[in-house]
């Protein structure tokens, strides 16, 4: 049985419901999903753990503070792990903690 991953990344006016995309391999099955702020990360990380994925790996827009969140929203249920930008070229060279941690 391949192993069911996800990776979320942060773009300005993602759709998770359109902006996803699954990748098959015969030890991979990769969900991509994008989302426009951590809040919104969240409820997909939660969703696709409740579909099956047991390890979700986050874009480097997702500063320290992003990256625990989504470790809480899963609470253990998945691996959580992240690429890692100081300043993320896709978000202005900014970290999503900067942009979104309250």
């Amino acid at each position: 049985m391949a192993l069911q991953a996800a990776f979320i990344f942060l773009a300005p006016e993602a759709d998770p419901a359109k902006h996803r995309s699954m990748v098959r391999t015969p030890q991979i099955d990769l969900t991509v999903v994008g989302a426009t702020n951590y809040a919104q990360a969240e409820n997909v990380a939660r969703t696709l753990v409740e579909q099956g994925i047991t390890a979700i790996e986050l874009c480097g827009g997702f500063g320290v503070q992003g990256t625990a969140r989504i470790a809480s929203a899963v609470a253990g249920k998945a691996a959580v792990g992240a690429v890692r930008f100081d300043g993320h070229p896709g978000l202005d060279g900014k970290s999503g903690d900067t942009m979104f941690a309250a």
